[in-house]
């Protein structure tokens, strides 16, 4: 049996998700209030949120799920920001797709 880490076990119980859950939601805020001060700050702050959110949440998962199917440019500028592992093999597979002599 492999064993989890001390994050997935903590992530277990109700309570520790859902304070997980709002410290997302606190993150993806304080992102909207320092978005205009100089720096990165906002690039970096909210997606750490909003996969904070993501892995919390199931209600976050199918609002995200519903906003990627109607705004896929967005949806793809997320996914790569978020560096999501399903982002990367679409990419993967696209370009497969593209290459020139594939059938």
């Amino acid at each position: 049996m492999a064993k989890r880490s001390l994050y997935q076990r903590l992530r277990s119980t109700a309570q520790v998700r859902l304070i997980l859950f709002g410290t997302g939601i606190l993150l993806m805020i304080v992102a909207v209030i320092i978005g205009p001060l100089p720096g990165p700050g906002f690039i970096v702050v909210f997606p750490v949120g909003l996969m904070l959110c993501l892995q919390n949440s199931a209600w976050a998962k199918r609002i995200y799920v519903r906003f990627k199917r109607r705004h896929p440019r967005y949806a793809a500028w997320t996914d790569r920001v978020m560096q999501r592992a399903s982002a990367a093999r679409r990419r993967k597979l696209r370009s497969r797709e593209n290459l020139p002599g594939g059938d």
